[in-house]
């Protein structure tokens, strides 16, 4: 194989691949050798079928199943020995080909520019960790406690109030007529809550161990049964028990009950709790800040097909008149993107930083996980869809790049309170949101794409996730 690198306009390059006929004849001797154990022909043994047949009878088929591997083996070999990363899939251009002929092609390809990212160990970025006062973990676990009251026996005669717990068996009717699912043993009802039926709770109030009680409720429009909907059901419910509530007590017995080992090991638990909610808001508040600095760095040359790719990202959703006035803010917003997405990669790739599959899976679990009740969608919709798992390790790989760059960058340490933690993240927010409005309210430019609505205030590296992902797939062939 003989391989000639033609440069053209910036970044735009021509390799001119030429492979000679005895080497395609060879590729096509072995194919041939391949197939004829497998061909079976009338009046020929198995393996025994001569050559000439078999050409005449598959020999079009073989020249263009030989002449695709060789396509792609060639090129990938081509530019990798050439060390050039395309920008996009490269475009193939075949000048002369055939059965006992030379092989000569074109890859027309963009290259990804040089990128320098030896200066990224000179950004500094704030590093934050929250002290968290011991008033702020003690108001959080009385919180926990009042949402797990403890209920004891009421007096017989006791009659049932707001707060109370009321246990009863009921069996309802619409109508006189009574209907799937119109029963139930140990029903309990906290009252106040409104748990059960709208209204249903009110009713009770007043009842006493013991007591038959006639309770009126609407039938929700969830209801299972179709033709009782909005349908008014009669409970005739018979009060087994009533509870009052009574406080938790905050012990090492209360604290065994969440997990901890006791009282001072819960304590140490939520404050980490409470210390990590903030730590995570502040590590995405430096993520911001380093990619800020990444974004002053200097890349001589975007290629314009990613800025290309990356100006119908922007412009989903706007109509043609929309998108035509907002094509050069667009473009300026697509270039910073590119740049940093490039430098992350190039970045990612200098420190041989991975995604592994337990990794990625990790991330499958934590986006199950943030969906209760509906794990099994989220979990079918990640099976189902190759571009979403796709998603993902874009989203681990780029987070994973960040981790390194702050191990390498200069962090400047804070330990703050929680109250400067919110005012912080309070001010990071309202700068983020000017900043994403400003972008697309030029002066010029009246119009705010909904995308840009709904990200408005997230965090500033959902913005390059794409380019990343783009670059670190097309800089693999």
């Amino acid at each position: 194989m003989k391989v000639t690198v033609e440069n053209k306009k910036g970044l735009n390059k021509d390799i001119k691949v030429f492979i000679d006929k005895n080497t395609m004849n060879s590729y096509m001797e072995q194919k041939y050798e391949e197939i004829k154990g497998t061909v079976n022909l009338k009046g020929f043994r198995p393996g025994k079928v001569p050559r000439e047949i078999l050409k005449r009878q598959f020999g079009q088929a073989i020249f263009s199943e030989v002449l695709d591997k060789v396509l792609k083996d060639t090129s990938t070999k081509a530019l990798e020995e050439n060390k050039i990363k395309p920008a996009g899939q490269p475009k193939l251009n075949l000048k002369t080909y055939g059965e006992d002929k030379d092989l000569e092609y074109v890859i027309s390809v963009t290259e990804l520019p040089k990128v320098e990212v030896k200066f990224i160990e000179n950004i500094k970025f704030d590093d934050y960790s929250v002290k968290i006062d011991q008033k702020e973990t003690d108001k959080r676990i009385q919180d926990i406690a009042k949402n797990q009251p403890n209920f004891k026996d009421a007096p017989d005669q006791t009659k049932a109030a707001d707060k109370d717990l009321v246990i009863f068996d009921y069996t309802a009717t619409v109508e006189d007529k009574p209907f799937k699912g119109g029963e139930g043993k140990n029903t309990q009802l906290t009252l106040g809550k409104d748990l059960f039926l709208k209204g249903f709770d009110k009713q009770l109030i007043g009842v006493k161990k013991g007591d038959e009680k006639i309770v009126e409720a609407t039938l929700p429009e969830n209801f299972p049964e179709k033709d009782l909907i909005n349908k008014i059901a009669k409970f005739k419910c018979k009060i087994t028990n009533v509870k009052n509530p009574e406080d938790v007590k905050i012990n090492d017995e209360f604290a065994k009950n969440l997990g901890a080992k006791d009282l001072n090991d819960l304590k140490t638990l939520i404050s980490k709790q409470i210390n990590d909610e903030y730590k995570n808001s502040l590590d995405r508040f430096s993520k911001n800040q380093i990619l800020k600095e990444l974004e002053k760095f200097k890349v001589k040359e975007i290629p314009e097909n990613l800025i290309e790719e990356e100006v119908k990202i922007l412009s989903q959703g706007m109509s043609e008149e929309d998108a035509k006035n907002n094509r050069k803010n667009f473009e300026e917003i697509a270039k910073k993107r590119i740049k940093v997405g490039l430098i992350l990669n190039e970045f990612g790739e200098q420190n041989k930083i991975k995604v592994t599959e337990q990794e990625l899976q990790t991330e499958v679990q934590k986006q199950i996980r943030m969906m209760p009740g509906q794990e099994k969608m989220v979990m079918d919709f990640y099976q189902k869809n190759p571009s979403a798992i796709a998603s993902l390790r874009g989203t681990v790989y780029e987070d994973k790049i960040i981790s390194t760059i702050k191990e390498k960058a200069k962090a400047n340490k804070k330990e703050i309170t929680k109250n400067e933690a919110e005012k912080i993240l309070k001010q990071s927010q309202k700068e983020q949101l000017d900043k994403e409005l400003k972008e697309q309210r030029k002066p010029e430019k009246k119009v705010v794409s909904k995308k840009s609505l709904e990200s408005k205030t997230k965090p500033k590296s959902s913005k390059i996730k794409s380019s990343v992902k783009k670059i670190k797939k097309v800089s693999k062939k």
